[in-house]
């Protein structure tokens, strides 16, 4: 959840972590803070808020450094305040930390330094760890290296560390295990972050750091170990995002343009992989699995909110084209409740960020049970692309903004592909069939393009409803789990409750929540469910209340019923879905904005939830 970013190079290293800062107040922004090394002591800055109320608290202050450790929070631990925001201090003063997790034993180490006379100043778990740390170091008068290794083989929990010494100035120790960690390499400089995001503009040169390593870096070196302490060998890639992708680029938020960005982004999943013109689909994640994906028993999709949703998609068309039973799975379910998994067993895992933690739970329990996993993330290098077997990236480019957009249609078009690719290979899916899918999905940049120019309309109801108190969100078929999206980005963004159902369930309930008052979406675009949702709108139209439909071009009979229209370009309905969720995107869009809210960074959330 939390952002970290440090620095150690011939840099002022302020500048450098603030930046960072700000391009990781994504992850959270409850409080934010920096620890620098000046004139040979600790000196610690940070406030609640956004990382504008620490950089204004510093300013004025003397930041001048060649060695900094920094962080934004999404707090676990503690109220949002400046006595719990990051960086923490040891017993001793001399080690400064940054976490990112959550340490599950933390209130039995605290009782155990409490004993020895510790006295903590934070409701945190980050402050116990480095106490903890701090004491091995003191009582067994070793190296901060080897205090870092003592004390995480006690450690329960998930975290990734970064530690500056006092008595150490020209050294940063990193430590990882369960939340992501980055390490860009310069010329006599290392740059640490959560994501690529705050290195990109100094070095395309990253190392990514797997579970259990241990990072110790300077100016001009960096030392990989494990925690048994052998050391391990750094494997340098390539950054493949330009700097032009993490800003804004003239638009007033990021989820805007992330949203006007999905004709380029779907368009980027697609390349390379399908060709209409010539009738073929190309995953090479998938080549050397084909066999087992035509011949398992079912497949299950673990996911996690908007991610999930995209599952749920996948399942009615891989049901259909594949003939292969489907599970949709949320992780944090699905790692708890001692599933029934085995070989023939395949798990698709689906997350943007690729570091969702209960996803990569997930995954370990069913790869330990002998199932193939394959994963579908937007993160290259990240830890679903490395625990799974086999899978394919979205290639949507970095999601700054909180609620999911153009990850979520790019997963869609993922999903639609390895779909098509087992039936194709399983032999389920006629050839004209097969061609006429490749053209859909083929066309569906520019369908997506079409809807984009319905924002000053969608702009407009949006204004009309941004009062409500309630809306419901309806879909059948493919358009269910669009429905279910809808709802959540308006949940997310304008924090108006939304609930999203199947249209044939409202009258098992939902249904007496309908009046004058409530704005009833209907997503009814024309598939083989289209006369049944006709009679589901004049249900809620003869209880009053006020319908907003998706519908599609040239429907004739569904505009003379609904209060507000959004037509949207016709599509086969396995790819529908990703035309009609665009409206949907919109409409929170602008309703958060009419509201004055934030809406790269809607209350208590953040993007990637790397604990549990």
């Amino acid at each position: 959840m939390c952002g970290i970013v440090a620095y150690i190079g011939h840099r002022e290293a302020y500048p450098v972590v603030l930046k960072g800062l700000k391009r990781l107040e994504y992850r959270g922004y409850d409080s934010a803070g920096v620890a620098l090394l000046n004139g040979g002591k600790l000196k610690v800055y940070k406030k609640k808020g956004k990382v504008a109320e620490m950089e204004e608290y510093a300013t004025g202050k003397d930041v001048s450094s060649h060695i900094a450790i920094a962080h934004t929070r999404w707090a676990t631990h503690g109220e949002p305040s400046d006595r719990n925001a990051h960086p923490h201090l040891s017993g001793d003063g001399k080690l400064a930390m940054v976490h990112n997790g959550i340490i599950e034993n933390y209130m039995q180490l605290k009782q155990e330094l409490l004993n020895k006379g510790h006295q903590f100043s934070s409701d945190t778990d980050t402050e116990v760890l480095v106490h903890f740390i701090g004491e091995i170091k003191q009582s067994n008068d070793c190296s901060t290296e080897e205090a870092v290794r003592i004390a995480l083989k006690r450690v329960v929990g998930a975290y990734v560390i970064v530690i500056v010494d006092q008595d150490n100035p020209g050294t940063l120790i990193a430590a990882r295990k369960g939340s992501p960690l980055v390490i860009g390499v310069g010329k006599g400089e290392h740059f640490l972050a959560s994501d690529a995001s705050p290195i990109v503009e100094y070095t395309k040169e990253v190392v990514y750091v797997n579970d259990y390593e241990i990072a110790i870096l300077r100016a001009d070196e960096l030392i990989l170990k494990n925690i048994s302490n052998e050391i391990q060998t750094p494997y340098i890639q390539k950054l493949d995002i330009e700097l032009a992708a993490i800003e804004k680029g003239g638009y007033d938020h990021f989820m805007l343009k992330e949203i006007f960005e999905q004709p380029q982004t779907i368009f980027d999943s697609l390349r390379g992989r399908l060709d209409a013109k010539s009738g073929t689909l190309t995953l090479g994640g998938l080549r050397e699995h084909l066999d087992v994906l035509t011949a398992a028993r079912r497949i299950i999709i673990v996911a996690c909110g908007t991610s999930w949703h995209a599952g749920l998609v996948a399942e009615y068309i891989i049901e259909e084209l594949c003939r292969i039973p489907v599970e949709v799975e949320y992780a944090s379910e699905f790692r708890y409740r001692n599933p029934v998994v085995g070989p023939g067993d395949v798990i698709i895992a689906v997350s943007q960020s690729g570091e969702t933690a209960d996803t990569l739970v997930a995954m370990e329990s069913a790869k330990e049970k002998g199932a193939i996993i394959l994963g579908v993330c937007n993160v290259v290098g990240s830890s679903i692309a490395r625990l799974s077997n086999g899978g394919v990236y979205t290639h949507a480019g970095p999601e700054i903004g909180v609620a999911s957009t153009k990850a979520f249609t790019a997963q869609l078009a993922v999903l639609a592909m390895i779909a098509l690719k087992i039936a194709q290979a399983k032999g389920s899916i006629s050839e004209q069939r097969f061609q006429h899918l490749l053209e859909e999905l083929n066309d569906v940049s520019e369908k997506v393009a079409n809807s984009l120019q319905l924002n000053d309309q969608v702009k407009a109801i949006a204004e009309k409803y941004k009062d409500a108190r309630d809306f419901l969100y309806l879909g059948r078929g493919y358009n269910f789990p669009i429905a279910l999206e809808g709802a959540l980005k308006l949940k997310e963004i304008s924090y108006i409750h939304a609930e999203g159902y199947p249209a044939a369930e409202m009258k098992h309930g939902p249904i007496a929540l309908v009046d004058e008052n409530l704005p009833v979406v209907f997503v009814a675009t024309k598939d083989s469910y289209y006369e049944k949702i006709v009679s589901n709108i004049q249900e809620i139209k003869a209880r009053k209340g006020k319908v907003i439909a998706i519908t599609t071009a040239g429907d004739a009979t569904i505009p003379s019923m609904a209060d507000d229209v959004i037509v949207v370009p016709e599509a086969d309905e396995l790819v529908a879905p990703i035309v009609s969720v665009i409206p949907l995107q919109l409409l929170a869009y602008h309703i958060g904005v009419s509201k004055g809210y934030d809406v790269d960074k809607p209350r208590n959330l953040a993007k990637s939830v790397t604990v549990e």
